[in-house]
């Protein structure tokens, strides 16, 4: 095999293992509460049931802007509603947030006693290896 041959093979494997790793997700738009959207008393952790999260999806959070908020926090704020070291907080009332990473992500509502009163979601997101493509 000449040198030219080698580094062709060589190159073709590395691309060939680089799309193989590749983490490749449709993006679906997740409607966080359906239709009831991000409100008190709703029950996210039953929303998430049987949802299967993958890294490109979108967290869709609709919910009237003078009354909540989202605050992105991590595993301790989430469990203890602390509203002092969070990640990151959204308030428009639509919004759209990209998962880019595998793990959990934990989100509440910042509003006095929202978090304290169920509003709070956890998003667990696979490890994406695979994706099928969707045949629509």
């Amino acid at each position: 095999m000449t040198m030219f041959h080698r580094q062709r093979w060589l190159s073709s494997l590395i691309m060939f293992l680089l799309s193989s790793f590749m983490l490749k997700s449709d993006g679906s738009n997740r409607i966080v509460g359906d239709s009831s959207g991000w409100e008190l008393y709703t029950n996210y952790t039953n929303w998430t049931q049987g949802r299967e999260f993958h890294v490109g999806d979108v967290l869709v959070l609709n919910y009237n802007r003078d009354q909540h908020n989202v605050m992105q926090v991590n595993s301790t704020a989430y469990v203890d509603c602390g509203r002092d070291n969070y990640i990151s907080l959204f308030n428009k009332g639509n919004d759209s947030i990209v998962i880019s990473e595998v793990g959990e992500h934990w989100f509440i509502c910042a509003v006095d006693g929202h978090c304290e009163n169920g509003q709070k979601l956890l998003i667990k997101i696979l490890v994406a290896c695979c994706y099928s493509t969707k045949v629509m």
